[in-house]
């Protein structure tokens, strides 16, 4: 009796499942959701949008789906590109490398016809193998890590964002011509985005001779006490400090120099620059600096997108949207151009096709980093970051 009762069970689960759980879909979630186990072979343009969608990183990775649901929309008013429709396939993978490479696979499995992600450089560095293997062209709007396209492992690769050797020359630069900084402590999260960061600031230092590097230390990321590596900035005598890697770590590391009256002005890159760093670090966030992309915010594209996500979410968009909206724009202008998803023909595209999109008019070059995009210097001013001129 107890087998039948839960047999009869499973049967009502599944029914349930096929009903959608009794949750009818919006009519704009019909057009921009998708969740195809297949992508439909000549039908439908399935743009893949992988990145970190839940965790303590989703603030960078959810305006990415929102940014490409927007550009779905709008191309599928218009009647689609090449007169297909566009769905959004979304695959979380919590900037975590073991979980991108399942995600990669997934992509790659369910043949989705072309991918906006991922977000973090780790993670991106972990999947891009899969993709190329496959053929399977990727746009990040925030993998910074230089070797992705420097290296020329990725051909099929490409950016909306600068890359971390020109943010890592700019916050060695600003440091030390315009803080006067002479002793440097740089630090890193052992990731290879903030490591990576870490290693071409130490590499601008030394080069430059102006500074020294009295401490390069890195820290295990999700740790609760970094008061070790603290005492030895404080021990270094460093006048400034320089760190590589993502706002958890960035936001205790600073937390504890104030806690310990430590007023060592705090440089880092666009894995800091995002209001959730000011929200966990609190007072202690005034006055630390980080780069991040330029402020494109007097783009007329740029300003449109951002009312667009407003009208349809009800809120900011966050940090990458730009760079994620104009991955999205960048893609399907690509496969509209070739008049085809092949492979050749859309790399073609991309490389040789200028488009505007919120962060400019781009294109790209043969390595896949985008023409006309670039970082700029932000500092906590009143718990907001504010773009230094």
């Amino acid at each position: 009796m107890k087998r039948v009762f839960s047999m009869l069970i499973l049967a009502c689960v599944g029914l349930i499942a096929l009903a959608g759980c009794g949750n009818e879909p919006t009519k704009e979630e019909a057009k921009t959701e998708a969740a195809p186990e297949a992508a439909p072979a000549g039908g439908s343009i399935v743009l893949g949008v992988a990145g970190a969608h839940s965790g303590d990183l989703a603030s960078y990775g959810l305006p990415s789906v929102n940014a490409a649901k927007l550009v779905a929309k709008m191309y599928n008013d218009k009647g689609g590109v090449l007169g297909r429709q566009v769905v959004i396939q979304a695959e979380d993978e919590q900037c975590k490398p073991e979980l991108a490479t399942n995600v990669a696979t997934k992509l790659v499995s369910d043949k989705v016809t072309i991918v906006m992600g991922h977000i973090c450089s780790g993670a991106t560095k972990a999947a891009m193998p899969i993709y190329r293997d496959a053929k399977l062209i990727c746009m990040s709007p925030s993998a910074t890590n230089p070797p992705l396209t420097q290296s020329g492992d990725y051909p099929n690769f490409f950016r909306t964002i600068a890359s971390d050797d020109a943010q890592a020359k700019m916050g060695v630069d600003y440091a030390i011509q315009t803080l006067g900084a002479k002793k440097i402590a740089v630090l890193h999260d052992k990731g290879d985005y903030g490591k990576g960061y870490a290693e071409f600031a130490k590499s601008f230092i030394e080069q430059g001779g102006q500074a020294q590097v009295v401490l390069f230390e890195g820290v295990t990321p999700g740790a609760v006490d970094y008061s070790a590596v603290v005492n030895k900035v404080r021990q270094s005598g460093a006048d400034a400090v320089i760190f590589g890697g993502y706002h958890p770590e960035a936001s205790k590391i600073v937390s504890q120099m104030r806690k310990k009256q430590m007023k060592t002005p705090f440089l880092s890159d666009d894995g800091v620059k995002d209001d959730t760093f000011i929200k966990v670090a609190g007072a202690d966030a005034e006055g630390v600096y980080a780069s991040g992309p330029r402020d494109i915010s007097s783009n007329p594209i740029y300003q449109q997108a951002i009312e667009q996500h407003k009208a349809a979410f009800g809120s900011e968009p966050g940090a990458f949207f730009p760079e994620a909206y104009s991955a999205s724009l960048a893609l399907l202008n690509a496969i509209e151009k070739a008049g085809s998803t092949e492979y050749d023909a859309v790399i073609k595209a991309l490389r040789s096709e200028y488009v505007e999109t919120p962060v400019g008019k781009i294109s790209f070059d043969e390595k896949g980093d985008a023409i006309g995009v670039g970082f700029s210097m932000y500092q906590v001013q009143d718990g907001k970051f504010v773009e230094l001129k």
